[in-house]
Formats: structure tokens, sequence, C-alpha cells
């Protein structure tokens, strides 16, 4: 059977993205984002809402435009695939896992107005990144950052292109 791999998410940044740099120079950052459900409970006559926060990895050109022009607040739709990270925990040598997303096209929203950050601006989606393979990176436990991620396929935008 086939399956099928996409996640397409709309929400505000938790954070201020940082961006940082493989050992090969590939630039890589961690984003968090708050996603929320809004519906009318009939039982409770009453209006609910539930946030749901997602962490998501961005990779090369993309990671650079969201340190650069994103900030904490700022709304962003990402589109992506869900990836399962797992890993020995240092202190206890138990197995542990963790669900994030690893962006592969991300569209900021909003006006330039709108927020903290820059940039934005409305239309369709745009690709920042262009199609490419997006290989799991190996890696220790998702927060760690360091070096110990591998880069992934070479690919993404030619210089002259314009992600905004």
């Amino acid at each position: 059977m086939a399956s099928f791999n996409k996640v397409i998410l709309v929400g505000n940044l938790t954070r201020d993205p940082q961006v940082k740099y493989t050992t090969g120079g590939t630039a890589v950052t961690e984003i968090g984002l708050a996603v929320s459900r809004q519906w009318f409970d009939k039982q409770a006559n009453a209006k609910k809402e539930e946030t749901t926060f997602v962490d998501i990895t961005l990779w090369g050109r993309t990671a650079e435009i969201a340190g650069e022009y994103l900030a904490k607040g700022r709304p962003v739709l990402i589109e992506g695939r869900l990836q399962l990270d797992t890993w020995d925990d240092r202190e206890t040598g138990q197995k542990r896992s963790k669900l994030r997303v690893v962006g592969e096209n991300m569209t900021m929203l909003g006006s330039r107005g709108d927020g903290p950050g820059g940039g934005g601006g409305a239309g369709g989606p745009r690709n920042s990144g262009g199609p490419r393979n997006t290989e799991s990176p190996s890696q220790e436990p998702p927060s760690d950052f360091g070096s110990s991620y591998d880069e992934p396929p070479s690919g993404g935008m030619a210089s002259d292109d314009v992600p905004f």
C-alpha cells in the first residue's frame, strides 16, 4: 500500500528563530509554532479553544530566511513532513522519541506591519527552498543543534531567486 506524509500548518511562532550551521556550512533552525483550533461545545454552551505546539526544523536557505525575517508572534504557513526522532537518553539510557515536522516550504503571512519582524506579504504560497530531497539527518536529541546534524542532500534555490 502507498503512503503519504504531508503536513500543512498555519500558526504563530512561539520564539525567535536562531539559525545555526552544520560543520559543512548548511543552515538549520528549529522554530516553534502554536496552532489553535476553535469550536463550539454544545453541551457546555461555550466556545472552546485548543492550542497545539509543534516543533519544526528548517534547513538551508529556508532556515536563513526564517532567521532573518521571522520573529516571535509572526504568522507563518509551513508545508512539510512528519519525522520521528529517536535517541538514547544520556542520563538514563532509555529510548526517547519525539515527533516533529521537517519544513520543506515556508510562506510568511500577514503584512510587514503585522506583529514583530519584517517581510511577509499576501498572495499564494511561495517556495523558499525549491523541491529537494530531504532525507532524514542523523542527530542526537532534537533540541541539540550542535554539530551532531548531518547535512541534508544539496538542493535549494539559486542565489538570484528572491524568496519573497
